[in-house]
């Protein structure tokens, strides 16, 4: 069994580039889910409730559990939609990391506007802001907007040498 560690919040938070940063720390025999990969390039589906993603995201969580040492789950996985997924996914695993990027929409916009390549814009990011969005599961550990990616990761290390 495996760690697993989730990082969640909204478009344009931060999360894929900590989770990316961390999958090169973490090196070999880490799985890296990526919400958008899975979602928008392996399977073209849109984001709505019961989408084809959350199944295959479900399924490689199971996969990761069992080979991996880490398996590092990231994207906005709106709690309506994927919550029931991954509190049943992480209830299987032997230790979770949950964070949840608790970023006001002002935040967000800002963090998107530093970005290069975009296929969005500001009135999408708003349509798809959900405030406060938390899984509701106590040990869930919230990134506020003065954490840095450094901070952020180094947060995440500790809390794995702890676990270690």
């Amino acid at each position: 069994m495996s760690t697993l560690i989730l990082i969640r919040g909204n478009s344009g938070s931060g999360k894929t580039v900590v989770a990316n940063k961390l999958h090169k720390i973490l090196g070999s025999c880490t799985l890296l889910i990526s919400q958008d990969y899975v979602r928008r390039q392996m399977l073209m589906v849109k984001d709505k409730p019961n989408n084809l993603a959350i199944g295959l995201i479900e399924q490689l969580i199971q996969y990761g559990n069992k080979h991996c040492e880490f398996v590092i789950i990231e994207g906005i996985l709106a709690e309506n939609k994927y919550g029931n997924m991954l509190r049943r996914q992480l209830n299987t695993a032997k230790t979770t990391l949950v964070y949840y990027y608790d970023l006001p929409l002002e935040e967000t916009l800002n963090r998107h506007n530093t970005k290069d390549n975009t296929d969005f814009g500001e009135s999408e990011l708003r349509s798809w802001y959900t405030a406060h969005d938390y899984l509701g599961i106590r040990n869930e550990k919230t990134i506020n907007k003065e954490m840095t990616i450094e901070e952020t990761l180094d947060t995440i290390l500790k809390d794995l040498k702890l676990q270690i």
